[in-house]
């Protein structure tokens, strides 16, 4: 009986250790890692450029406001404007976008000083003029979430705080700290110093009474900062003349030497006063009343020294470049009776920047 036991002890160890199989579902799972991309603002500029006249010194054509049509070079001055439409696109929601801002500074790109604030702008949908693209993606359909576009105005400042040559661009940046910028950076000359060269002097001695005296040659020229490319539309005028001694001068009639006595001949590149409407039979051309720019009477069309090849409102003959100069002989036609030395008084040169 021992025996039997024994075994049927070991014969329920070993059921009690095989394990049981039953029918039940099993699973488990994995967390993924998602990394969104910080995508920077995207910057583009669209076909809303403009360059603003100030109202301190209106040109030929444009008037305080209006477009600066007659600016060809890379200068501006105090008060003048330039004004960009730009389209912002940021991914990650146009909400992250921060700021928008117009740039002035040495280098191309992100990180120059801030100027001024970009206004958003109600403009919708994505104007082909703004080329927006994503590497090879253009985009075409227009999303509030993630684009807006700004309206920025750059107004040049007085010459202490802008003066020479900078780049210009609109930059976003983002909460990130990210920044874009558009791709078209502008080069300006801010402010350039303007002025005149004249090298020789105007003396007419021991001239005879009613007879022709001739000039040296005198050299007016465009003494405007090296590379701001400003250019120059030149005129004349002048006063009468008078003995400051008291000389019982005459002249023919009173104790005046008239400003009508006087003429020039110009030499320009290939142009001169010989090619004026208003020569005389050896080309010289006569000067006009005015101790002021524009006062008293309107030099456009009326002063220029040279009236010659007209383009649009300009005399292209008349307008010199940086470091350029025109060539001018004075002839003097003293009336008969005349007696004095006339000293008293002034041929004035004017340079416009155009």
């Amino acid at each position: 009986m021992r025996k039997l036991f024994t075994l049927m002890v070991m014969a329920l160890l070993v059921f009690s250790v095989t394990p049981a199989v039953f029918a039940a579902t099993v699973g488990t799972g994995i967390t993924p890692d998602i990394e969104t991309e910080d995508f920077p603002p995207a910057v583009w500029m669209c076909d809303h450029r403009v360059v603003y006249d100030d109202a301190t010194e209106p040109g030929r054509i444009s008037k305080d406001e209006q477009t600066l049509v007659e600016r060809i070079n890379n200068y501006a001055f105090e008060g003048e404007q330039v004004s960009w439409t730009v389209l912002v696109m940021d991914k990650n929601g146009v909400e992250k976008v921060e700021d928008v801002f117009g740039t002035v500074g040495s280098v191309q790109g992100e990180g120059n000083d801030i100027e001024v604030n970009c206004q958003e702008s109600s403009k919708t949908g994505i104007d082909s003029s703004c080329n927006a693209r994503i590497d090879e993606e253009k985009l075409t359909k227009w999303d509030s979430n993630v684009m807006r576009y700004y309206e920025c105005t750059l107004t040049v400042e007085t010459p202490e705080s802008m003066y020479g040559e900078y780049w210009i661009t609109v930059e976003a940046t983002d909460l990130d700290g990210l920044s874009g910028t558009m791709d078209e950076n502008e080069f300006w000359f801010l402010n350039p110093v303007i002025a005149l060269s004249i090298d020789g002097e105007m003396t007419f001695e021991d001239v005879r009474p009613g007879t022709d005296a001739y000039s040296d040659t005198l050299l007016v020229g465009n003494d405007a900062d090296e590379g701001s490319g400003v250019l120059m539309d030149m005129f004349i005028s002048g006063t009468d003349f008078y003995d400051s001694s008291s000389s019982g001068a005459m002249c023919p009639t009173t104790n005046q030497l008239a400003l009508s006595a006087f003429r020039y001949f110009a030499t320009n590149g290939a142009y001169s006063t010989g090619q004026d409407g208003r020569k005389d039979a050896e080309g010289y051309v006569g000067i006009d009343y005015g101790i002021g720019f524009n006062n008293p009477d309107p030099f456009y069309n009326n002063n220029e020294i040279i009236q010659a090849q007209k383009q649009g409102p300009y005399y292209v003959a008349n307008v010199l470049a940086p470091g350029a100069e025109m060539a001018l002989t004075f002839k003097l036609s003293l009336p008969e009776p005349c007696n004095g030395d006339f000293d008293s008084g002034s041929i004035y040169f004017w340079g416009e920047a155009i």
